[in-house]
């Protein structure tokens, strides 16, 4: 597999989402990942997708959501940026709590933990969120 980067750059609209799952799942299988592998990839990008359209840019369309993917040899890197102020981790609910069990949002962040290797966020220097 040859490196190179793939760099998606749209307005904050969920109507983007199936376009960027899509291309998530053709990256998965260019670098080898089986269909349960690129699933849970392509779950964790739409779940990271959609936390900075709603959370980031609180669905402003004319803020930016960018995603980034990196192939090298033995690695997929892959980068959610926002134009939000971002968020104290430490203040995010336990979805696996009894009084959030039932709810029908709140567990994104807890998928992606769960299905991806590595996850970090951070608040980026010239302005907005990354994870």
């Amino acid at each position: 597999m040859r490196a190179g980067n793939i760099k998606l750059s749209f307005g904050s609209q969920l109507c983007f989402l199936e376009i960027v799952q899509d291309i998530s799942d053709s990256i998965g299988r260019m670098v080898g990942f089986d269909k349960d592998g690129r699933y849970w990839v392509s779950l964790s990008v739409r779940e990271s997708v959609t936390n900075a359209i709603l959370h980031g840019n609180r669905k402003d369309a004319s803020k930016k959501v960018g995603v980034q993917f990196t192939i090298s040899r033995n690695r997929l890197i892959i980068r959610v940026k926002d134009e939000g102020r971002g968020f104290d981790e430490r203040k995010l609910p336990d979805p696996l709590a009894p009084g959030n069990i039932l709810k029908p949002s709140g567990r994104g962040i807890f998928y992606v933990r769960s299905f991806m290797d590595d996850v970090r966020c951070r608040l980026l220097p010239e302005g907005g969120w990354e994870m």
